[in-house]
């Protein structure tokens, strides 16, 4: 009898815990006041205050044909057949439209959303709180999931196959482990690091998209949508133009407007013009290519002190006083995809592309000369 009372309070606690944890579980998102317009791998207050330019079904989201028509399939079947849609992984780099595609599978299903990143979930009581208290066929989108700690991996592993939830109560020799039921959902991860996601994770999950960039079309009709909605007027070249500044991110696109919208505002009568564009673009100190400060110094870091070539990350990073991680996860995936640098196993070279777009003239030093050991 003592043992079945204490079980009873156990469980009584855990119910406490789960309530207690989904009500103060707050999402930690960083200061991104300080940052420069075209990153996009950290929100800003602009894209909070400016939820409004999120498209909310299926049919305002452009871009990504591949992965709507896929989901479009997988989302009415669901819905024929009454069952939460398979758990879905969502792979990209930052700015794609990750969060926004899992809010409109929600609204699309017309289920809940709920939406945590993994940094947040630092216990497995946190995680017990919010799935302990989900509607059936709950959205729960989990941001960054590569950054989920083993502990709770190990939970959730359980919770999405056989929508259960392990829970030790007691102590010592009487600890005994319950299996609590929780109604069916669909967990949304998303990650811009898939390499670190766990193998067993992944597996676990039934639908995988994989995010491209951006085409300067599609992005142009981004901005045209999202200026329409500011009640903004703008010209086509002048939006085609800010697409081609975009680095192929819908989050930056958007950003980049309400910069062009203030300087027209400012310098015009509230249209943005390709003047404007022009202009205010070229005060953000951002060129054609969608290059910023930062990212030209980089290639002039590489030119000037290392004869172009090669210098390793590490070194690189402290030349411009910048985070090696900041380095290689988000200004090294752009340059490269420009081609206006190389990675080989010595070090990064810049090409003859980026001496022509920084306007100097390409020479071959003996140290980028290729190698036989390479």
């Amino acid at each position: 009898m003592a043992y079945n009372n204490q079980k009873d309070d156990d469980l009584t606690d855990f119910s406490q815990i789960a309530s207690q944890a989904a009500g103060s579980l707050n999402i930690v998102r960083a200061d991104a006041s300080n940052l420069n317009i075209v990153r996009a791998d950290v929100p800003s207050d602009d894209d909070n205050a400016d939820g409004s330019l999120r498209p909310k079904m299926l049919d305002e989201f452009l871009g990504q044909k591949e992965i709507k028509e896929n989901l479009s399939v997988f989302i009415q079947a669901a819905r024929e057949r009454r069952e939460p849609l398979d758990h879905l992984f969502l792979i990209g780099p930052p700015g794609l439209g990750k969060t926004t595609l899992a809010e409109i599978t929600a609204h699309e299903l017309g289920a809940d959303f709920k939406v945590t990143s993994a940094p947040a979930l630092d216990k497995p009581k946190d995680l017990a709180g919010i799935l302990s208290t989900i509607s059936p066929g709950t959205v729960f989108f989990i941001d960054e999931i590569h950054r989920l700690k083993p502990a709770i991996e190990e939970m959730l592993y359980i919770a999405m196959e056989d929508f259960e939830l392990d829970w030790v109560i007691g102590q010592g020799a009487a600890a005994r482990t319950v299996r609590i039921p929780i109604p069916k959902f669909t967990l949304v991860g998303a990650t811009t690091k898939a390499g670190m996601v766990s193998k067993p994770l992944q597996t676990r999950f039934g639908i995988i998209q994989r995010f491209n960039f951006y085409t300067h079309e599609e992005l142009s009709s981004i901005i045209k949508r999202s200026a329409a909605i500011l009640n903004t007027k703008i010209d086509d070249d002048a939006a085609l133009l800010m697409a081609r500044s975009s680095r192929g991110t819908p989050r930056v696109a958007n950003r980049v407007l309400r910069r062009m919208r203030d300087f027209a505002q400012f310098y015009g009568n509230g249209r943005i013009t390709l003047k404007i564009t022009q202009d205010g673009l070229k005060k953000l100190q951002i060129d054609s290519l969608g290059l910023e400060h930062y990212d030209r110094e980089i290639l002039l870091s590489i030119i000037k002190n290392f004869g172009g070539g090669p210098v390793g990350a590490e070194t690189l990073a402290i030349s411009i006083g910048e985070a090696q991680d900041t380095l290689e996860d988000y200004y090294e995936p752009y340059l490269i995809q420009c081609g206006l640098i190389q990675r080989t196993p010595r070090g990064r070279i810049v090409t003859a592309k980026a001496y022509e777009h920084l306007g100097l003239d390409y020479k071959v030093s003996a140290n980028n000369q290729p190698s036989l050991f390479e």
